[in-house]
């Protein structure tokens, strides 16, 4: 499988196109959910040093050269997304606001991050910010929304917005090394339908709370991280664990199409990293890149046996890496994902891309 190289080639161009033209928000405001593939920061007023990302080498190739708490060099698919749909970038992270006023924000305008890298759909996996407590504190903003605009205005405002998840990669792990790889068809089918069950409480809460356009990133391929591959006697994708990431998307689709069908008013894209990723892995050259399978910060094998850090090196041809770190993309990676899943074809984005959930 390989994604068009032209649709690739031109990310970076329409990315950037984007961001120097400031074009006006598609939709009032972006919600984001999930973990460390969308969190901007909400880590970084945690108490500890479990999943953070606010010190260097991460953000080199940010603004400023800042660590904002993005697990990147630079920014992150959700905030590609959010510049194709008009925004400076993603939404602010909601910790950052508590107690702080900002006029449009609190009117329903732009939208805020509850992402924290390390969570799950399990509220049993990472030790941050489940996603439950997510979606509580969403509850809680959207609460100061209806206090300063009418009822009919928030419920309007919040049914136009988009509510962006990304997550389930934090719980795939977890598994698939909780069990040593060699879970049982029963164990991992157990596996699926709890995940299922979770998502599905999550889902209508947040449909429950206004929630109508719904834009998911399903799980990439795990298992071609380098934190995976370090574990290969070859270095090799784990082709177990992409089997059990692939699995779980597989249902998350159906699960989708059925809540779409019972729900009224719901619309729905899925953003298929999988596919993405594993179409750059398939063809490094097509896209430019030299390195698909080493963390470009790091160190030991593979870049993955020390995580990145102010005490590690990092490579100078970023933008011909796959992985910024041991288990997330480069900025450029981040940049081709985002226009795929924004306005590409089925096969990264169904039953329709987010540019067409944009405009429904």
């Amino acid at each position: 499988m390989k994604l068009a190289v032209p649709l690739l080639l031109l990310a970076v161009i329409s990315a950037a196109a984007s961001a120097v033209s400031a074009a006006v928000p598609k939709v009032p405001a972006v919600y984001v959910f999930g973990d460390s593939t969308a969190d901007v920061g909400n880590n970084n007023y945690l108490p500890g040093k479990d999943a953070k990302a606010d010190f260097p080498h991460y953000g080199v190739d940010f603004p400023h050269q800042t660590p904002t708490g993005r697990f990147s060099n630079g920014y992150n698919a959700i905030d590609f997304l959010a510049i194709h749909m008009g925004f400076r970038r993603s939404p602010p992270p909601y910790l950052a606001l508590v107690n702080k006023t900002h006029p449009l924000i609190l009117r329903g305008l732009r939208g805020v991050s509850f992402a924290s890298g390390g969570s799950g759909i399990l509220d049993s996996t990472g030790t941050t910010i489940t996603m439950t407590k997510q979606i509580q504190d969403f509850a809680a903003h959207r609460s100061n929304i209806a206090s300063r605009v009418t009822a009919v205005v928030a419920k309007g405002l919040l049914s136009k917005s988009v509510f962006l998840i990304s997550s389930g990669g934090n719980d795939v792990f977890a598994f698939f090394f909780g069990t040593s790889g060699n879970a049982t068809a029963d164990q991992t089918e157990q596996f699926y339908n709890v995940m299922i069950t979770n998502y599905t409480t999550h889902l209508k809460a947040l449909y429950d709370l206004g929630a109508r356009k719904f834009a998911l990133v399903n799980v990439p391929p795990v298992g071609c991280c380098p934190i995976s591959r370090v574990r290969h006697p070859l270095g090799a994708c784990l082709d177990g664990l992409n089997a059990l990431a692939k699995g779980f998307n597989d249902r998350v689709s159906a699960l989708m199409k059925n809540l779409s069908s019972e729900m009224e008013g719901m619309k729905y894209t899925i953003g298929n990293s999988y596919n993405v990723v594993m179409s750059i892995v398939s063809d490094p050259a097509g896209v430019g890149y030299k390195d698909v399978s080493s963390a470009c910060c790091g160190s030991g094998k593979l870049g993955a046996e020390v995580m990145c850090s102010p005490n590690t090196t990092y490579c100078t041809n970023r933008n011909e890496f796959l992985f910024w770190d041991r288990i997330h993309p480069t900025h450029a990676t981040a940049g081709k994902a985002g226009f795929a899943m924004y306005s590409g074809a089925l096969e990264y984005a169904s039953p329709i891309n987010l540019k067409q959930l944009v405009a429904i």
